[in-house]
């Protein structure tokens, strides 16, 4: 029997900010081999529940010191339960600021385990993700897993537009080579459904880079849906793997909006063997734009261009020498380059250098520069005009190669302008400099004050000696 990859989503709950514990958790259960779908801190619980369903997860395991965890726990098997996914289990903690009488009324209402500083120190922290790998995986839970779809009825849970239960669940099925997975309610739309892949280098800001993009779509487009899958590389060691997408993707959180988080399960690889079949079914559930979002690549890798009819290519201005565009597939086949992170020292003149190389590329020696879909973006600018421009770009590449029939009449209003550092490029390591001014002085007085230690020590023995 195949081994079942257990699919587990961790955060800090609502008003929380302490996450260093659910970050131990989740990285010791990364080294078990579980695939962990993280959200970070201050988290809701419809934004957890709706997380959990989508990815069609296993389990989820909340930390929470801020007091309302009664409510907190309730409230999340309260719309597990109305959403007919009462089969994900819930784990939690939240050290000494649960009590002993509150674990057991949480317990009895229907969470799975809620650990305290006492099983800390009877199983300790290995023991403990153990114990909830042990639960989560056991037979009875699988089974109930399993059996989900039986108790899937009536309208889509938390006023989704689509019933993302059946497309989550679809998803794993063709994940795990099932040929015949679950039928989505509806029917299948007759148009060609565009497709966007986005691409780049790890730290690029891909995820930030489309959250900003489905933003827009979902804010221009009111009777619109869209879909993204994002991929993200497996540990060769243990076969887990941090989804950690979600952590910039905000927007998402939306009924016209679904999202699926996949491991590549493989090594040396950007995309997971069964990414084709997952786009194949957010097509069949009909959404109006799937975005696929590719792990970090590197310079040789182009293959998110056979699953996708247009493509982005997400870079930063520190690229390194103008030789390495020479060397990055990419631009000879992305339909967008976008160069993020633009407030960075040097971005102009990577902005030229890009450029240049894919006028080179194209033979496109008499176009001009600003017709060249090489946009500078600062996606963690608000209303950044970057980005304003990335996305009417976008919609208009969809339009010419796909008909996709997106208005292109768009307007912003205040848009941020685009501006360089605040601390000029000559002067960016100014306060790194200053620091080490200070560790160089701090280690210099240590060592007069350990000549000095000596020299007194000494001191005192002639004195000694002399008496």
């Amino acid at each position: 029997m195949k081994k079942v990859t257990l699919r587990i989503v961790t955060a800090a709950s609502l008003f929380d900010g302490h996450d260093a514990a659910i970050n131990i958790m989740r990285r010791i259960l990364q080294s078990k081999g579980v695939e962990i779908i993280h959200l970070g801190h201050n988290r809701g619980v419809q934004e957890i529940v709706e997380c959990a369903i989508e990815e069609d997860a296993h389990a989820i395991a909340i930390t929470s010191y801020q007091g309302g965890h009664l409510e907190f726990f309730k409230y999340m098997k309260d719309l597990l339960n109305e959403a007919g996914c009462g089969h994900i289990k819930i784990f939690g903690g939240g050290g000494g600021t649960i009590l002993p009488q509150e674990i057991e009324e949480l317990e009895g209402y229907g969470i799975d385990r809620i650990y305290s500083p006492d099983d800390g120190r009877k199983l300790g922290l290995e023991g403990m993700i153990e114990d909830l790998i042990r639960h989560a995986g056991s037979d009875a839970a699988l089974n109930a897993y399993a059996r989900a779809p039986d108790h899937w009825k009536g309208a889509s849970p938390l006023q989704e537009a689509k019933d993302i239960r059946f497309i989550a669940r679809a998803i794993t099925q063709v994940e795990s080579g099932n040929n015949n997975p679950v039928k989505i309610p509806g029917q299948k739309q007759d148009t060609t459904i565009p497709v966007l892949g986005i691409t780049g280098t790890g730290g690029a800001g891909k995820s930030s880079v489309t959250d900003e993009l489905v933003r827009r779509f979902l804010n221009h487009y009111p009777d619109k849906t869209i879909a993204v899958v994002s991929v993200d590389p497996s540990r060769k060691k243990t076969g887990g793997a941090l989804l950690g997408d979600r952590i910039r993707m905000n927007a998402i959180a939306h009924p016209r909006a679904y999202m699926r988080s996949m491991a590549t399960r493989d090594d040396h690889v950007a995309l997971s063997g069964a990414i084709q079949k997952a786009i194949d079914v957010c097509k069949d559930a009909a959404f109006d734009l799937i975005v696929l979002e590719s792990a970090g690549v590197g310079q040789s890798d182009a293959s998110i261009i056979d699953h996708v009819d247009a493509s982005m290519y997400v870079m930063t201005p520190e690229y390194g020498a103008a030789s390495q565009l020479e060397k990055i597939n990419m631009l000879d086949y992305a339909d967008i380059i976008c160069i993020n992170k633009f407030d960075k020292a040097g971005a102009l003149d990577a902005l030229m250098e890009v450029r240049k190389q894919y006028k080179r590329n194209h033979q496109l020696w008499q176009e001009p520069d600003e017709a060249l879909p090489v946009i500078g973006t600062i996606a963690a600018k608000f209303n950044d005009r970057g980005v304003n421009e990335l996305f009417l770009k976008v919609i208009r590449v969809l339009n010419a190669k796909c008909a996709a029939g997106f208005e292109e009449s768009i307007s912003f209003q205040g848009a941020a302008p685009t501006e360089q550092a605040i601390i000029p490029g000559k002067r960016v390591r100014y306060l790194s400099d200053i620091s080490e001014s200070i560790r160089q002085y701090n280690q210099w007085v240590d060592e007069r004050a350990a000549i000095a230690t000596k020299l007194y020590q000494l001191d005192g023995v002639i004195k000694n000696f002399n008496l």
